[in-house]
């Protein structure tokens, strides 16, 4: 028998319940789902829901998440009466199968999360909401209710993830462009060290690709090169195959590590940079000194002491962040949310030659916080604040030939969408992000 008291606990006590006003600007830990999250949430939907019987849907009219072309009501329709068969996962991306399609799948962005009403899942920061007075949550973007009672809920506080329904979400984009997974399909050391030799691109922007490999996002990145001393700057294809063969075991044993205890980071090794990077000012690691650069689009920490440049590139001067700029492209400045959800692109970025492009890039990254241009209106005595950099800019491309078809009637109408810059601006309490309920 399943409990309902209450909500969703968390087994990571670092991470407490936090309200959409939390300062987008400070860092926390484990800020966004990665392999271990997702896989932690899969395996909880497996122990808890397989083999039950959907009797109520509520999907929110928020069509930004929800890609559904039929309509909302014909989604929540074809799940009721249908029966949970399996959790599957690739990456960053769930999806359950039904006893008979459509299935709906969901790609995790950057702060999709799964609640099961009394049943622990692990949480992080940035997708941590208070279900205790809400339930389902005001954030709530697909909700179920179990013929034994049970409830569960995927939620999104900033609007990044993607709920979709496919025929067979293997066969279509996001899930069909994903590389392979860092779990279930890991490279063997030679294909790992042969595909290294044949990438001109900085080794942390390629790890976050998930074409290349899928499922690891910026901690894990980050964790990895720390273990096998590698700097994140560093050109794939310069890598020694000794450095290749570490980074290769690291991201095994990482990845291995975090899953088996579901992702619940007071349980992670306590010599693992990931205790010591989250803090407003540079901190230590076995009392060496935490820098952070922008490696691959994203903010990184690394030990200069450990991790150098090699090769051709070691006399290149790397240039410290002013300060810690804000993780994951977060706008420091108060009421401005713009995100850079790098690591989902699943379309291979241009790869960087040259370290002065991968220092290019680090420097435009370092001033792309959105700014305010405040000026006199006629008269000189009022001020108009205009801000800069919180225009929608989505591209997105057109149907792909392996969705065309039946995966398309039922609601995929732009699925491999790319993220460049979002405003949330205006959206977080309205009123059409709340479920409706069909029975």
């Amino acid at each position: 028998a399943h409990s309902h008291r209450g909500s969703p606990c968390c087994p990571c006590p670092c991470l407490p319940d936090t309200d959409a006003g939390q300062d987008s600007g400070e860092r926390e830990r484990a800020e966004m789902p990665e392999l271990p999250e997702v896989e932690a949430a899969r395996r909880a939907l497996e122990a808890h829901c397989v083999g039950r019987r959907i009797t109520r849907c509520a999907v929110a009219d928020d069509p930004k998440v929800v890609v559904a072309a039929a309509g909302r009501v014909t989604f929540e329709r074809a799940m009721v009466g249908r029966t949970i068969v399996a959790a599957r996962r690739r990456g960053k991306n769930l999806w359950l199968r039904l006893d008979a399609p459509p299935f709906p799948s969901f790609q995790f962005g950057m702060a999709g999360a799964i609640y099961i009403k009394g049943v622990a899942v692990t949480k992080y920061k940035r997708s941590a909401v208070n279900s205790e007075d809400e339930w389902p949550s005001k954030y709530s973007k697909f909700f179920v209710e179990l013929d034994d009672g049970l409830e569960f809920s995927f939620t999104d506080k900033r609007r990044f993830a993607r709920v979709r329904l496919f025929d067979d979400p293997e066969t279509v984009p996001p899930i069909s462009e994903l590389g392979p997974d860092a779990l279930f399909e890991p490279m063997s050391v030679d294909n790992f060290v042969d595909s290294l030799s044949r990438k001109k691109i900085g080794i942390k922007a390629l790890l976050l690709d998930q074409s290349f490999i899928s499922g690891i996002g910026n901690w894990i990145a980050d964790e990895v090169l720390y273990q096998s001393k590698i700097h994140p700057l560093q050109i794939a294809s310069s890598l020694t195959r000794e450095s290749c063969e570490a980074l290769h075991q690291s991201i095994q044993e990482v990845v291995t590590y975090a899953v088996d205890v579901d992702a619940n980071c007071d349980r992670f090794p306590v010599e693992w940079l990931f205790h010591h990077r989250w803090g407003k000012k540079p901190g230590k690691v076995d009392g060496k000194k935490i820098e952070f650069i922008t490696a691959g689009g994203r903010t990184t920490a690394y030990v200069p002491q450990l991790q150098k440049l090699t090769g051709t590139q070691s006399n290149k001067k790397v240039v410290a962040s002013p300060g810690q700029v804000s993780e994951d492209g977060d706008a420091k400045e108060a009421g401005a949310e713009v995100e850079v959800e790098a690591d989902d692109d699943l379309k291979p970025r241009k790869r960087v030659a040259t370290f002065k492009a991968a220092k290019g890039q680090q420097n435009k990254d370092a001033i792309s916080a959105p700014s305010k241009i405040t000026r006199k209106i006629a008269g000189g005595k009022k001020k108009q604040s205009i801000k800069h950099g919180s225009k929608d800019d989505m591209k997105t491309t057109g149907r792909n030939k392996a969705g065309a078809g039946s995966n398309y009637e039922h609601g995929l109408d732009e699925p491999a969408a790319k993220m460049r810059k979002v405003s949330g601006r205006g959206t977080r309490n309205s009123s059409k992000n709340k479920p409706k309920t069909t029975k």
